[in-house]
């Protein structure tokens, strides 16, 4: 997301399409969130990839307890749009569930515990 540590990944050849929403559970993880099946809402933000290439990069910046699958999203007036998504595969024991699922009310960009 703006603000956050992979944003500066996206700027080299992505481009903001808007808010977007999806079913699932976050976590947070510290320093960033983990996405996990669930029946919530996780709120998010949605970019378009104009170069392809920075598909692998954003895979080896999200690190080895991430997966990329497709997942079908919410956009403003509920248009629905498919869209990559990283989910969390790795420990969960010290994770804190987000229950409204919107990981920038529970860390503003540059929140310090």
């Amino acid at each position: 997301m703006r603000g956050y540590a992979l944003h500066p990944v996206l700027a080299l050849g992505a481009g903001f399409v808007g808010a977007g929403r999806m079913r699932g559970r976050l976590l947070d993880l510290g320093r960033y969130p983990g996405l996990i099946a669930g029946s919530g809402v996780v709120r998010g933000e949605v970019f378009r990839l104009d170069r392809p290439e920075l598909l692998p990069a954003l895979d080896r910046e999200e690190g080895y307890n991430f997966e990329r699958r497709l997942a079908t999203v919410r956009l403003a007036r509920g248009r629905r749009a498919r869209a990559w998504a990283y989910w969390y595969r790795g420990p969960q024991h010290r994770a804190v569930r987000i229950p409204d699922g919107d990981y920038r009310r529970a860390r503003p960009p540059g929140y310090r515990p």
